[in-house]
């Protein structure tokens, strides 16, 4: 499943000690915000009013944005002292500027950065500071319903009841947001609990009106209603399992037919509770780092980076597939480590000094301290390592997966959402250690991580796909199912003529509610929990 609907964040802009370019009294500052789309294209996003006679203003404006874990969003703060009545801000006196990406916003929550002019000079001491914060309900509810004596609607057995829950839309209209799984053959089931936005089920509004139908399912898709009832948030919340809060299910048809008609059964609602569930970006506010760990296949498959033929081989301008897959995703996943420091490791070559086969090697060849500093640490570790080893075989991903999976367990000794693992494994084929790294995934679905895996070179990546649990559970080797689906596949080719964004847009997108879905199935709250403000 990839990421919800769009997350909206709002930002909120002070500044300080500005430099003051009016004689006779204080600077009159606006801030503008620019987002860049490609290159040096920026757009004007938003400004905020201006704040008169003021070099530390605190402006009550504040920008809304639509953020996207899985791209890095430039932006620009300019801020300018307002003298006229123009919209346009090149006649106006410049005061500084602060560029960066919403992603170290957000890990930050408060990033507090010097002013700078054009040429890049401090803006004197001025300095600006940028809160962001999620614009969201994030309140959810959890309900438990029976019921019991509905009418029996199937001529051999009894009806197989579901219920639906719809939500009124502004112009009177009824949307479906929620049905149970159906229940054969009972006239009085119990569905299982389950959670629903409260913005979904009745716009967050306790008195909007919400709409229950009960059918009879039937596997031709013509379900018979049993029948229906109204109700709000504010009933339904007074249900507890020693009152539970009924409703008479009405069938008008049999009602207008039948003079002594009663009802066609009670729904019984035995329990409902508002929660309220953390965000990606609460774990992200709340502290939760993401380590970003690579993984470089050095088989013998690749081919002799000597030869232009090979996957390995450094174009004359210096790249190949392996470092255009490391750039892109790491130049997103970078932005919520603080460190900056990343453990890139290969397998499947023989290393110095003794030449013996390894399935996780540092790149450089320092077990005891295998970090490169920054992504570009990863890339100048790639190319001086590349001469050094000798491809060979055979493609063996679990120990480099085992090896994460061990950083990823002992984080979870904190009991708190401090910590998440995502490990790019970058590959040109077919894999050998399949069991193996099946049994692997399925041990790492329990830990706090997510493995990514790009395909590079045009060979059958037939196994891979099987590996990205889309079509279905992956298995270990024991029949032991996945109890999350962590691995995203995806293959270079696909994106060979696409911008350089795109490859990070795919494998990240799924990348937030495997967070979200890790943490919440384990209850782990962030380190420094912005929910419960």
């Amino acid at each position: 499943m990839a990421a919800q609907c769009v997350t909206k964040v709002e930002l909120t802009i002070a500044c300080a000690n500005l430099l003051d370019k009016d004689v006779g009294s204080k600077s009159d500052p606006l801030c503008v915000l620019l987002q860049n789309t490609s290159g040096q294209q920026w757009y004007e996003v938003d400004r905020t009013e201006r704040v008169k006679n003021s070099l530390n203003p605190k402006f009550a404006k504040k920008f809304l944005i639509d953020y996207y874990f899985e791209l890095v969003q430039k932006l620009k703060f300019g801020i300018y002292d307002i003298d006229n009545k123009t919209f346009d801000l090149n006649d106006d006196d410049f005061l500084g500027e602060f560029e960066c990406t919403l992603g170290q916003i957000v890990s930050s929550r408060t990033l507090t950065k010097p002013l700078v002019l054009k040429n890049g000079r401090p803006a004197g001491r001025g300095s600006i500071t940028i809160t962001a914060e999620e614009v969201k309900d994030n309140r959810v509810v959890v309900l438990e319903v029976e019921a019991r004596k509905l009418d029996n609607k199937d001529f051999f057995g009894k009806s197989d009841p579901y219920l639906e829950f719809h939500k009124q839309t502004g112009d009177g209209n009824w949307v479906m947001v929620h049905r149970t799984e159906v229940i054969k053959n009972n006239l009085n089931p119990v569905w299982r609990p389950f959670k629903i936005s409260l913005n979904s089920l009745c716009y967050s509004d306790m008195d909007k009106s919400i709409k229950v139908e009960c059918y009879d399912y039937d596997s031709d898709g013509s379900h018979d209603l049993i029948g229906s009832f109204q109700t709000t948030m504010s009933k339904l919340k007074e249900a507890s399992r020693s009152s539970p809060v009924e409703f008479e299910c009405i069938n008008e048809k049999k009602r207008q037919k039948k003079k002594n008609y009663k009802n066609s059964g009670i729904v019984s609602v035995k329990h409902c509770e508002i929660i309220v569930e953390c965000t990606f970006l609460d774990y992200i506010m709340g502290g939760c780092q993401l380590n970003f760990t690579v993984g470089i296949d050095f088989t013998g498959s690749n081919g002799d980076p000597r030869s232009p033929d090979s996957l390995h081989y450094l174009s004359p301008n210096g790249v190949n597939e392996y470092l255009t897959a490391i750039w892109s995703v790491g130049l997103v996943v970078q932005d919520y480590d603080t460190d900056k420091m990343f453990p890139a490791f290969g397998f499947g070559a023989q290393i110095p000094p003794s030449f013996q086969v390894s399935h996780e090697f540092p790149l450089n060849f320092n077990p005891s301290n295998p970090f490169c500093n920054g992504i570009q640490g990863i890339v100048d570790a790639y190319r001086a390592c590349l001469p050094q080893v000798k491809l060979y075989g055979p493609t063996n991903f679990s120990p480099i997966i085992n090896h994460v999976a061990r950083f990823a367990a002992a984080a979870t000794q904190q009991q708190t959402a401090s910590q998440y693992f995502v490990l790019l494994i970058i590959t040109d084929g077919v894999i050998t250690d399949l069991d193996q790294t099946r049994t692997a995934i399925v041990n790492a679905s329990k830990l706090p991580m997510s493995i990514i895996i790009v395909g590079v070179g045009g060979a059958d990546f037939d196994a891979m796909e099987f590996l990205d649990g889309d079509n279905g559970v992956l298995r270990s080797s024991s029949g032991e199912p996945a109890v999350r689906d962590i691995v995203q596949f995806v293959p270079f080719r696909k994106f060979q003529n696409s911008p350089k964004e795109a490859l990070a847009q795919c494998v990240l997108a799924e990348v937030p509610q495997q967070v979200v879905n890790y943490f919440s199935t384990y209850k782990l709250q962030p380190p420094k929990n912005p929910a419960a403000k």
